[in-house]
């Protein structure tokens, strides 16, 4: 059963001007450092880092009001294949075992100027 959906859609462009203005600060508060490195090994890590925000905003969508989320609660990893997922750490974690959620299915997309990412949550 659908416990919930999420989309969400994150200039790339905008990503970076956020990156080159805070640096490490916005990095660190947003980013696990996974992440940040699986990014950076990238020829566009801005692409990366927007589709993987994409993805955390998603969740957040597709969860509701029901719980403040750190964003660094919520990892985006990749399979030995390259098929994203999202890993739930700390509070969030505790909050999905809590809600049964057994699946989180996670799409990612790029084209251009723009990363998206979709979430669904299965209970």
């Amino acid at each position: 059963m659908i416990y919930g959906v999420g989309i969400d859609l994150v200039k790339i462009d905008r990503m970076k001007d956020v990156v080159e203005k805070w640096g490490r600060k916005f990095l660190e508060r947003v980013f696990t450092e996974n992440e940040i490195s699986y990014c950076y090994e990238k020829k566009n890590p801005y692409l990366s880092l927007a589709v993987r925000f994409a993805a955390k905003e998603a969740l957040i969508k597709a969860i509701g009001s029901e719980i403040a989320v750190s964003l660094t609660d919520i990892e985006v990893i990749n399979s030995l294949s390259g098929k994203p997922a999202i890993k739930a750490n700390g509070k969030l974690g505790i909050f999905l075992k809590k809600r049964k959620i057994k699946q989180i299915a996670l799409s990612l997309s790029h084209e251009k100027e723009y990363g998206i990412a979709c979430v669904v949550l299965e209970n």
